[in-house]
């Protein structure tokens, strides 16, 4: 069984984006813990993919359609499509939690499919709604997402894998200075290596420092 990782540092991160995208930033993090809170308590995987099946088809609709009365839909349709972002592609995010909801076996490949569609593409939205673009991000986002894996995985043998391939991928991605406009989701990755690391707790005096040495230098 998994969670989503909610690290005090996040709101710290997303002080760092521009104020007229940090709406879109938080819709899409919402996004993510609402589709992990239905893999979380799914105690029926069929019941856990009926679920997962309409938020995909009510992303996809967005595209062509106004959102239902539902207050996470509306706040997509308002902050995030608008800024280029289609509702197919948030849909994609729904295909990454749907991977570890069907049980198969966590080997390398499934959750790098996992980590691909789940962080890759979140964080791919997100630059798009921040209006920039770095070839470091899909690695960014798919370190983010396998490090909250490792974590919450009940698995061992996968949480340890997990473990290892989001530490590769976060160190990827972090070599070198990022964009200004970028330097929220470099935040939202260094918080996640830092978590692997376990070094200190999260929300520390040298953590939040860290951060925000990140936000002046982008390193």
């Amino acid at each position: 069984m998994i969670v989503v990782n909610d690290a005090p540092e996040r709101s710290l991160a997303l002080f760092y984006a521009p104020t007229d995208s940090r709406a879109g930033l938080i819709a899409l993090l919402a996004l993510d813990a609402r589709l992990g809170d239905i893999v979380r308590s799914a105690r029926e995987p069929l019941i856990g993919q009926m679920r997962l099946t309409w938020w995909h088809e009510a992303l996809v609709a967005l595209d062509t359609a106004p959102p239902p009365a539902e207050p996470l839909l509306t706040d997509l349709a308002r902050e995030v499509l608008p800024r280029g972002v289609g509702g197919a592609m948030l849909a994609s995010q729904v295909e990454g939690w749907e991977t570890l909801l069907d049980g198969e076996l966590l080997d390398r490949c499934t959750l790098s499919s996992a980590a691909r569609a789940r962080g890759g593409s979140l964080f791919a939205s997100a630059a798009t709604v921040l209006h920039a673009a770095d070839p470091r991000i899909a690695k960014a986002g798919e370190g983010w997402a396998l490090a909250d894996f490792a974590f919450h995985l009940s698995d061992s043998d996968a949480a340890s894998l997990a473990r290892e391939m989001a530490a590769a991928r976060l160190d990827e991605a972090l070599a070198g200075a990022w964009p200004r406009a970028l330097r929220s989701l470099g935040a939202l990755a260094l918080s996640a290596r830092a978590d692997l690391r376990g070094v200190r707790p999260a929300g520390h005096p040298a953590r939040v420092g860290r951060l925000a040495w990140h936000r002046l230098t982008g390193r």
